[in-house]
């Protein structure tokens, strides 16, 4: 009796779901460990890029770092430029400025330039930049967290995406 193999897609799937949830309980728990929240959004598409794509340039490490690196510094300089340093989020506001919009408008377009002069493109640093500027990664814990988090996140996923991963189905024949 022939066995039909698993769908290639489907195999993808699961080899991602179980590596990014993987991923993102090991940052959890460590942010637990130091009673930090190192899990933020940015983490979600970062993780999709390095574990889905991991041979592509935005998924090395390199593009990875540099990326948040040039998000990081474009957030805070835009914060210090818009006068937003301890300004409440847009979180708090439940609304944004027209100094956080113009901030935030900045901060991405300044960390894009950035990464296309560095030649390290990673989408995920975009957002980077506008939890940055929007407050809600504010400089001090949560700014600390979230930069701790990507840390984790990138080494972990570097990691996780070398380990080998089932490519057939149990009892599949070659076809």
């Amino acid at each position: 009796m022939e066995r039909t193999r698993v769908p290639a897609r489907l195999r993808t799937g699961v080899r991602l779901f179980v590596l990014s949830a993987a991923a993102l309980v090991v940052v959890g728990a460590v942010g637990r460990t130091l009673e930090w929240v190192l899990l933020t959004t940015t983490l979600g598409p970062t993780a999709y890029i390095l574990l889905a794509h991991p041979h592509t340039e935005a998924a090395q490490v390199r593009s990875s770092v540099l990326g948040h690196t040039c998000a990081t510094v474009s957030g805070l300089l835009c914060l210090a430029v818009f006068g937003l340093w301890r300004y409440p989020s847009i979180a708090e506001q439940r609304t944004d400025t027209w100094r956080q919009i113009g901030a935030q408008a900045l901060a991405v377009g300044l960390t894009l330039f950035l990464l296309v002069l560095l030649n390290a493109h990673h989408p995920p640093a975009a957002a980077t930049a506008l939890l940055i500027t929007s407050g809600i990664a504010r400089p001090g814990p949560p700014l600390y967290g979230m930069l701790t988090g990507l840390a984790l996140l990138i080494t972990a996923a570097a990691l996780l995406s070398r380990l080998p991963f089932p490519t057939r189905g149990r009892g599949a024949t070659r076809g």
